[in-house]
């Protein structure tokens, strides 16, 4: 045997992991529409490297998600759990869509599909039916409005990704307040859904600002500052 196989299959597992760091750090940051070119600047390696590890993105996006996907998954299973079936829904909403504040390129991963991607979309379709479970549950128990369809969890899920693109670390935690509106819109007479303190104005100005076009590197103001 070549006495330097297994040194060389060493560097090719490190240039693997690293490949795979750089990538969660580039798409949670960027989204996945970070380039591989990008990923292997990150990783500190040449891009025939990145594709010789990952022949397509649909295989990196795959590598990096799958654990996420598995959690996904997961989430719906312990909302099966639990005994009352709107605390259940309610309660894998408020993970989902927190999971999708902690990990941008998570957040658009879950609002996208990857037909070649077969590992990430198995996981996904076994998402699927466990929440249609759970709407069914949630509305059997007369929590949940009878009109509200898998579909809705799907654009609920690409306006709150809408939401933490748009404000950032100026205001976190917006998500929570939008996500407990669209639950109380999905419970049947409104419910008693909480929602916590809405973002002050100073840090959604600081949010409208970040999410403007820009003009020569700065936003154009048109109205006065709310008062900070």
């Amino acid at each position: 045997m070549d006495a330097g196989g297994p040194a060389l299959r060493q560097d090719a597992e490190r240039n693997r992991d690293r490949v795979l760091a750089a990538a969660r750090e580039a798409y949670a940051a960027e989204g996945i529409g970070a380039s591989m070119a990008s990923i292997a600047r990150r990783a500190g390696v040449g891009i025939a490297t990145v594709f010789r590890r990952f022949p397509t993105r649909e295989a990196l996006v795959e590598a990096v998600f799958a654990d996420r996907m598995t959690a996904y998954a997961q989430a719906v299973e312990l909302a099966l759990a639990d005994p009352d079936p709107w605390a259940g829904f309610a309660g894998y909403v408020e993970t989902v869509c927190g999971m999708q504040a902690a990990d941008r390129g998570f957040g658009e991963v879950l609002t996208l599909t990857f037909p070649t991607a077969r590992a990430l979309e198995e996981r996904r379709d076994a998402a699927y039916h466990g929440l249609v479970a759970l709407l069914d549950r949630a509305k059997a128990a007369g929590r949940l409005r009878t009109d509200v369809v898998p579909e809705d969890m799907v654009v609920l899920l690409m306006a709150n990704a809408g939401v933490v693109a748009a404000t950032g670390d100026a205001a976190p935690d917006a998500w929570r307040r939008h996500v407990a509106h669209q639950l109380r819109g999905f419970a049947v007479d409104g419910g008693e859904v909480p929602a916590p303190p809405a973002p002050t104005p100073s840090s959604m100005y600081r949010a409208m600002l970040r999410a403007a076009p820009t003009t020569s590197g700065r936003a154009r103001r048109t109205g006065p500052a709310p008062s900070r």
